[in-house]
C-alpha cells in the first residue's frame, strides 16, 4: 500500500498540484469580479424610491440593449442588482449577463468584465490542462481516480502499523511544530491530509462527472436520478388559445402564491416562442442551501401551473444529483462553505509537494549496516 501510494503520488504529483492550485483559485471567482467591479455588481439603494416593476425593466433593457430579454434574476439582498440574461443575434447562443440598478432602471454593466478572460483560462487549465478537451479531459479525470485511490490508502497509512491505545494515535491529530522541518514536513502532509480526506474525496467523485460519461452515467443510475439532466431536459408547453398572454408580472405573482415564502433569489425564464412556458425558480431565503431552487413552469396563456417541483419533496438521490455542481464548487452554502473549501484546495495543492519531499529524504537515507 505504501509503495502504490508512493508510485502513484509521483505519478500524478504535477497534474493533481495544477488542479488543486486552479480550484483553489476559482473558488472564489465570484468575490474577485464584484471586488474589481463594485460598481458592477452593488448600488446605494435610495431610501425613497421604489422598485420598478419588472416588465419596464425588461423593455428598458432590451431598447439599451437592442436584445431579447431571456430571464431575469432578482436578488432580495439589498444595494444588489438585477441581473438580466439578453440574447443577441444568433438563436441558441449563449446570452449576456446585464447588470441593472432596480430602482432607475440604469444599466451598471454588461459584456465581461476585467477578470473573465483570467478565470476562463483557469478554468480550462483546471478542466483540460489547456489542451484539447478531448485529451486533457480523460487525463485529469485518470489524475483525479488516482487522488482518491491516495486519499484512501494515506487514511490506511495514517494509523500506525501497531495500534496501542490512544498514545498510538494521537501524533497523527497535531503537527509537531518544535522538530525538526523533515517531520513537520511529514506531520503536513500526514494530518492535513487527515483532517481534508472528505471534503476532498467530495470533490474528486463529484468532479468526474465532469470527465467521464461512463461515470456520470454510473452515478446517475446509483443515485436514480440524471446528473446533469438539466443540460437535455425537456420542458412541458403552453396549450395555444389565443394570442392573449398573460404578463410578466402576473406569471410572477401565480409563482409566489404557489412558493409562499421570502426569496434569496428569483429567476425566470421568459417564453422563447408561442409554446413556450414561464419557468420560474426560487431559493428559499430561510434555507440554508443557496443553491437549490424549488420552480414551476406556467402556461403563458391561461396561467395553469404546468408543473411543479418542490426540492425538499425530492428523493435523497435526487437531491444529491441536483447538488453535484454546487458539491464541487463550494458555495452550496453560500461563504461559509467556500472558505472551507478553499481552506481545503490550498492543502490539497500542498500534498503533492510535501509528498515529494517525503521521497526525496526517504532516498537520502543511508542503508543500516547488516550487524
Amino acid at each position: 500500500m505504501n509503495d502504490l501510494h508512493l508510485w502513484l503520488g509521483i505519478a500524478s504529483s504535477l497534474i493533481l498540484f495544477v488542479v488543486c492550485l486552479t480550484g483553489t483559485i476559482y473558488t472564489f471567482k465570484t468575490e474577485i469580479q464584484e471586488w474589481l467591479e463594485p460598481n458592477r455588481y452593488a448600488f446605494v439603494a435610495p431610501s425613497d424610491s421604489q422598485v420598478k416593476p419588472v416588465a419596464e425593466l425588461v423593455q428598458l433593457v432590451e431598447t439599451s440593449t437592442q436584445g431579447k430579454v431571456q430571464r431575469v434574476t432578482l436578488v432580495s439582498k439589498e444595494g444588489k442588482p438585477f441581473v438580466f440574461t439578453v440574447s443577441k443575434g444568433e438563436e441558441g447562443k449563449r446570452g449576456e449577463a446585464v447588470h441593472v440598478n432596480p430602482f432607475t432602471g440604469e444599466i451598471l454593466g454588461t459584456g465581461k468584465g476585467p477578470a473573465d478572460e483570467f478565470f476562463m483560462t483557469v478554468f480550462k487549465l483546471h478542466r483540460w490542462l489547456l489542451l484539447d478537451s478531448s485529451i486533457g479531459r480523460p487525463i485529469v479525470g485518470i489524475a483525479t481516480i488516482i487522488f482518491c485511490f491516495l486519499s484512501i490508502s494515506g487514511l490506511i497509512l495514517w494509523f500506525p502499523k501497531k495500534i496501542k491505545g490512544w498514545k498510538s494515535i494521537k501524533p497523527g491529530f497535531k503537527i509537531k511544530f518544535s522538530a525538526n522541518w523533515k517531520r513537520i514536513n511529514h506531520d503536513l502532509h500526514n494530518t492535513l491530509g487527515f483532517y481534508t480526506l472528505l471534503l476532498v474525496l467530495i470533490m474528486s467523485l463529484t468532479g468526474l462527472c465532469w470527465s467521464f460519461e461512463w461515470y456520470r452515467n454510473g452515478l446517475s443510475s446509483v443515485l436514480g436520478a440524471k446528473v446533469f439532466g438539466g443540460r437535455d431536459e425537456v420542458k412541458p408547453e403552453s396549450v395555444v388559445q389565443d394570442k392573449k398572454t398573460i404578463s410578466l408580472e402576473e406569471a410572477m405573482a401565480i409563482a409566489n402564491k404557489e412558493m409562499a415564502y421570502e426569496y434569496r433569489t428569483l429567476a425566470v425564464s421568459i417564453p422563447k416562442d408561442s409554446l413556450g412556458t414561464y419557468e420560474i425558480n426560487k431559493n428559499e431565503l430561510a434555507r440554508w442551501n443557496e443553491t437549490v431552487n424549488d420552480r414551476v413552469f406556467i402556461d403563458q396563456y391561461s396561467g395553469a401551473v404546468i408543473k411543479k417541483e418542490i426540492f425538499a419533496d425530492k428523493s435523497v438521490g435526487e437531491k444529491i444529483a441536483g447538488s453535484i455542481r454546487a458539491l464541487h464548487f463550494g458555495d452550496i452554502y453560500g461563504s461559509f462553505s467556500k472558505v472551507i473549501y478553499f481552506i481545503t484546495c490550498l492543502i490539497a495543492t500542498s500534498l503533492p509537494i510535501t509528498g515529494i519531499f517525503i521521497w526525496l529524504n526517504k532516498m537520502k537515507k543511508k542503508p543500516k549496516k547488516k550487524a
